[in-house]
């Protein structure tokens, strides 16, 4: 799956397993048609991987041919620089508590133990939002996943000159967290702390077969568990989405839309969603 390191946890997708050679993969797409003719594709990608995937089916090579534009959650993700200025921009914060304060004491002996385990101290954080010390540790506990290898990069390599349309944008995504109330951060926080002590899952396995049922209990599971945070990290962004990809199919864009993986998943993902605009979906691959 949409994206900078910081935003692999959205839907818990980052692969923990190395390979030594590039992994074959036949993740999920599917086709979005309208009686009128318009055509457009939704492609699942997943964030970040400690190898290169070979992800071009054929099906997945002819829709990225036969499109006019390319929708992304990010356009700039080679930028990391760019990327790193905003996300410390807006993580920015003052007279902050130990972050062992911004946690419920039963979870304050899990947190120490990630905080050691990422060369973290609990006063680290001092001058950081609550959310901006949640994304990062969890991003230190992802392990060997590395954005560079992520499909989005890829796909966005592959556009060969078509439009690169951005469904948000690194400050827009990242304001996301940066707009919740605190209680919402802390919750945030105490999720990142909790699924560091679960059972590793390797998702990665799931994405490559394009097992959707799997994806899809995943978009129910740690952060996204979490009504509030469900709704402004998960639900809402679909909907949006699912205007604007809507708008562009009816207008003859023929967009290949390629976002993380969880966002097609379930009642609230977008081949639901446009199949309620009145949209045909068709599951390709």
């Amino acid at each position: 799956m949409s994206i900078p390191r910081w935003a692999a946890l959205f839907v818990a997708l980052a692969l923990l397993a190395c390979s030594p050679k590039p992994q074959e993969a036949h993740p999920a797409l599917w086709r979005v048609e309208r009686e009128q003719g318009q055509v457009g594709w939704l492609f699942g990608t997943i964030h970040s991987a400690p190898r290169p995937l070979q992800w071009r089916t054929p099906g997945v090579r002819e829709a990225l041919d036969h499109s006019g534009i390319v929708m992304v959650e990010v356009g700039n993700l080679a930028d990391e620089a760019g990327v790193a200025a905003t996300f410390a921009r807006l993580a920015k914060s003052q007279g902050q508590p130990p972050l062992s304060q911004r946690i419920a004491p039963r979870e304050r002996t899990e947190l120490a133990a990630l905080l050691k385990k990422s060369g973290y101290r609990d006063g680290d954080f001092a001058a950081m939002d609550t959310w901006a010390a949640a994304l990062m540790l969890a991003r230190a506990e992802e392990g060997s996943g590395d954005a560079r290898n992520g499909v989005d990069r890829a796909v966005i390599a592959a556009a060969a000159g078509r439009p690169v349309v951005e469904l948000e944008g690194a400050a827009k995504q990242l304001g996301l967290f940066d707009n919740l109330p605190e209680d919402e951060q802390r919750d945030l926080l105490t999720a990142v702390v909790t699924e560091a002590v679960q059972p590793d899952r390797d998702l990665s396995a799931s994405w490559r077969k394009g097992d959707m049922t799997t994806l899809e209990r995943e978009t129910r599971s740690g952060m996204l568990a979490d009504p509030e945070l469900r709704e402004v990290l998960f639900a809402r962004r679909n909907r949006d989405w699912a205007v604007r990809i809507g708008e562009a199919v009816k207008a003859g864009r023929r967009p290949f839309v390629a976002v993380g993986a969880a966002h097609m998943a379930g009642p609230q993902g977008l081949p639901a969603m446009l199949e309620r605009q009145g949209f045909r979906i068709t599951r390709v691959e």
